[in-house]
């Protein structure tokens, strides 16, 4: 009977061992329309296609969109605390545009970046976060185009962050890969967005994912 219930004991270490093991990574995609797939399904949107490349990686990740079209930081910062909720081991942070379209201060824009940044933190000491660029269209040497573009970079050397240089690279301007409203990339653009994320994706999942099997 001892046998019998050590042999139990053996099997039920065990799988709790492969459960573990087995469980999924977090990444949560925090964004706005870009990331949220406007005029597309949400199965056409980069974050979508990231979590097909991390399965055909081998990386066992689950990627939780939760970006909202017309998103801002304000808005992003009111958002945040439901997922705070839930272990995030990698944040990918796409915000910022759509308050510069509306004449926000960059170092309001900045602010807010950093407190969504810090409160994910808070929660997830261990959390990677990816910061996804963007830039403003001007022909000038604007101070707030330069500043707004500049932003990102510092925010990235400021947090230790990955940093996606300009999300929109190989979009912006070639009007075969936006949609119809002329502003939104197409199905075609979002392979394009999910491509330029995953270079930077790709080696921040593979150190998460090392160092969650040297902890086990």
């Amino acid at each position: 009977m001892k046998c019998v219930l050590t042999l139990l004991l053996i099997v039920s270490i065990v799988s709790g061992q492969h459960a573990a093991a087995a469980e999924p990574k977090a990444i949560l995609v925090f964004g706005d329309s870009l990331s949220d797939g406007f005029m597309l399904k949400r199965s056409e949107a980069y974050p979508a296609l990231l979590a097909k490349k991390l399965r055909a990686a081998g990386l066992n990740f689950l990627v939780t969109n939760a970006s909202a079209s017309g998103g801002t930081t304000d808005g992003g910062l009111e958002r945040l605390p439901p997922h705070l909720k839930h272990k995030i081991d990698i944040l990918i942070l796409e915000l910022g545009i759509n308050d510069a379209f509306r004449g926000v201060p960059v170092e309001q824009i900045e602010r807010n970046l950093q407190d969504i940044i810090d409160k994910v933190k808070t929660k997830n000491p261990n959390a990677r976060v990816v910061i996804a660029g963007m830039q403003l269209p001007g022909y000038t040497g604007d101070d707030y185009v330069s500043g707004f573009g500049q932003m990102f970079i510092d925010l990235a050397a400021k947090n230790g962050a990955a940093l996606v240089p300009y999300l929109l690279q190989g979009v912006a301007g070639d009007p075969s890969l936006i949609g119809p409203d002329g502003i939104h990339p197409n199905a075609a653009g979002q392979r394009i967005l999910a491509e330029n994320v995953w270079r930077v994706l790709e080696p921040v999942a593979r150190q998460v994912a090392k160092q969650a099997l040297r902890s086990q």
